[in-house]
């Protein structure tokens, strides 16, 4: 059983026809189901257009006021009630979604106004994978993207040469048919889209023998796309007119590029930072070193400063990420110190290092080097 139809509008029993239109306008925005994808949205829209329906004709209303929902069940609406009545919501949700940027879609996925006019094509969505230097430094990726372009034998008219179209001999060119019910309580008609043209009050003569009638053919395009530096994970980049194609002149869609960076064996990215590892020896450690580490733009000089402990952490700069929309300004580079100690020495080098252990004073395992090194890289 549907629940008060008042309280779904959230309206008082007095209220106006123009308070119950305004009250069905802003819950008809916030729950339609191209714009609420919530779970159970769908629904209560549902629920919101019934009871517009109901409340927004006087002598369905006064039905309903009196016997409830017994009284408006056998119906969509009260005598000569059409949704394209300007208090129907045909008109009202044209009103709403106009503005949205074809955020509203007819069932079958193709954006409609009504009419019968120019038909605006779909947006579509390419998940793209780079490599990790990809999309640090961006550049031009070539890729391949099935989408609906317009016929060029009829040139998306859909109609075989020398023919054209009619008025629908279903709807008589209104997009719409009407049905009426005769009820104990009176007729109720209802108005539904003419399932013949689609709603476009128009009939194709003779269809187009290469794209079927249709105005438009799937066809796989190669595409050059320009990925700018710094992207991510997650970016999403739109291509303007990449879309499907429009009908009736209409504007084609978008393509939306979502993006995903595949890992990379030795470099991390932290925001525009980037981070790797190398290692070191003992004695360039101690003694300080010079030494040639990877980045994203090739073999670079690192200076290790003397004394160097284990995990220190050394900053290339401007040797990171750049920053997205803004390709000068990069992050830095973060290298992190490790040390590689030898488990194995030849006779010389033990015993230089012994001699250097008595320098130090340093007390060793059987003359071995473990507390000597292992005193200096804790102090």
């Amino acid at each position: 059983m549907p629940g008060d139809y008042y309280q779904i509008l959230n309206v008082s029993r007095d209220a106006s026809k123009e308070d119950i239109k305004q009250a069905f306008r802003r819950l008809a925005r916030k729950y339609h189901p191209d714009v609420n994808k919530e779970e159970g949205a769908e629904e209560r829209f549902k629920e919101i257009n019934r009871a517009y329906e109901v409340l927004s004709d006087p002598e369905t209303k006064a039905r309903y006021d009196r016997f409830g929902e017994a009284g408006v069940s056998s119906g969509a609406g009260g005598p000569g009630y059409e949704y394209s009545d300007m208090g129907g919501f045909a008109d009202i949700f044209e009103t709403i979604f106009n503005g949205f940027g074809g955020m509203g879609t007819a069932p079958g996925g193709e954006r409609r106004r009504k009419g019968g006019g120019p038909v605006s094509g779909d947006d579509l969505r390419l998940d793209l994978k780079l490599s990790f230097r990809e999309a640090i430094f961006g550049g031009e990726k070539e890729v391949r993207i099935p989408h609906l372009e317009s016929c060029q034998v009829c040139r998306g008219s859909g109609a075989k040469a020398g023919t054209g179209v009619k008025s629908c001999t279903t709807c008589s060119g209104s997009g719409q048919v009407r049905r009426t019910t005769r009820t104990p309580f009176g007729s109720f008609a209802q108005v539904t889209t003419c399932p013949t043209c689609n709603g476009s009050g128009e009939m194709i003569e003779e269809k187009c023998v290469s794209c079927g009638g249709a105005g438009r053919k799937q066809e796989t395009k190669k595409l050059k796309i320009t990925i700018p530096a710094g992207v991510d994970s997650g970016t999403r980049l739109r291509v303007a007119n990449e879309g499907d194609a429009g009908l009736k002149g209409g504007n084609p869609g978008d393509l939306y590029v979502y993006v995903f960076v595949e890992p990379d064996p030795e470099f991390r990215r932290n925001g525009i930072n980037i981070e790797s590892e190398t290692s070191i020896s003992y004695l360039q450690a101690i003694l300080g070193a010079r030494v040639l580490v990877n980045t994203v733009d090739g073999e670079e000089a690192l200076l290790i400063p003397p004394g160097t402990q284990p995990n220190t952490v050394l900053t290339l700069e401007n040797k990171g990420v750049p920053k997205l929309g803004n390709a000068v300004a990069r992050g830095s580079h973060l290298i992190t110190i490790k040390i590689a100690i030898p488990t194995r020495f030849n006779a010389e080098e033990r015993k230089l290092l012994e001699e250097l252990a008595k320098i130090k004073g340093e007390q060793t395992n059987k003359g071995g080097l473990e507390g000597f090194l292992g005193g200096f890289f804790h102090k």
